[in-house]
């Protein structure tokens, strides 16, 4: 008799959908070769391959399919199966008013707030756009319930769940010199404006972990609200930005700016979700965390998951 676990199920349907080893290995959390043994585990459980090797995107074997299939009926299932026992638990009724730090965020949070209305019905949500105050002190004060942030503080009584990783990219016009370089340095920066959404340079990736290292400062700051402003004003030659790789994407499609790495290694930032420490066991908010989470990996391009445990 087989003996198949849930995890296993995960697994192919992580290498189905993102056609690697190495790019599944990172869906589940797991490293690749965690992956590999269990392919190989479970493969040894049924006495047949699951996918032809070395195959580009991932060709599944008939064993392979079947399970894919069983996984398509089974996980949906036991997901909405453990949401109906944490309501049932309690925790399913609350308020989750929040706010983020992030200007980009816009664009995958409305939809991981709709997703968790459908699941979530009984939770009141509100939102709020945290560049005009200090959110995180809101959030431990109780004026708010959850946070996005990038800037983890440790000495508040907060909780903070990792998102996702990100690669800060300088955004230069398609005929900046900058351009032609393979990464830039802070001293790139000294005669360029940079342009900032309209927050204070402490909480900037680039000059957090990029030019306040190396002593090093641009030229001239200017702002602007929107992303689109930004790379209008890029496109046209009026200065450079650091900007999120994902919220760059399609503008590199259209060949609208040109996007570098900070420094040879880049800089790259963990997006959190901030709550009250002990309010982390509350299943509505593990149930949107689990639906953010779930959003960003289904419509942003280049983010990856942060290794790092969460902290229960």
């Amino acid at each position: 008799m087989v003996n198949l676990e849930l995890r296993h199920l995960r697994t192919l349907v992580a290498l189905r959908d993102t056609g690697s080893l190495v790019e599944a290995a990172e869906r589940v959390f797991l490293t690749q070769s965690a992956l590999s043994h269990q392919i190989k585990d479970l493969e040894e459980r049924i006495g047949a391959p699951l996918f032809i090797r070395k195959s580009r995107p991932v060709t599944f074997t008939s064993a392979g399919q079947r399970l894919l299939r069983l996984a398509d009926d089974v996980l949906p299932a036991v997901h909405a199966t453990q949401r109906d026992l944490e309501r049932i638990s309690g925790g399913e009724v609350g308020r989750l008013f929040m706010a983020i730090e992030c200007h980009s965020c816009f664009e995958w949070l409305l939809p991981a707030i709709n997703a968790f209305r459908e699941d979530w019905p009984e939770v009141e949500i509100d939102i709020s756009g945290g560049f005009n105050f200090a959110p995180l002190p809101a959030l431990a004060r109780g004026d708010l319930d959850l946070v996005v942030t990038a800037d983890p503080v440790p000495d508040m009584d907060l909780h903070y769940w990792p998102l996702f990783s990100y690669e800060a990219q300088l955004a230069v016009g398609v005929k900046h010199p900058l351009a032609e370089r393979p990464w830039v340095e802070p001293a790139d920066l000294a005669d360029q404006v940079l342009i900032t959404y309209p927050v204070e340079t402490a909480r900037l990736d680039v000059f957090k972990h990029f030019l306040e290292p190396a002593n090093a400062e641009p030229a001239r700051l200017r702002t602007a609200e929107l992303t689109t402003m930004i790379i209008q004003l890029i496109a046209s030659g009026r200065g450079v930005s650091c900007l999120p790789n994902w919220a760059l994407h399609e503008y590199l499609q259209k060949d609208y700016v040109v996007a570098k790495s900070l420094g040879e290694e880049g800089v790259w930032p963990t997006l959190y979700a901030a709550v009250r420490s002990g309010e982390e066991s509350l299943a509505f908010m593990r149930g949107f965390v689990e639906t953010a989470r779930t959003a960003c990996f289904d419509t942003l391009i280049g983010i990856v998951p942060h290794m790092e445990e969460d902290a229960d």
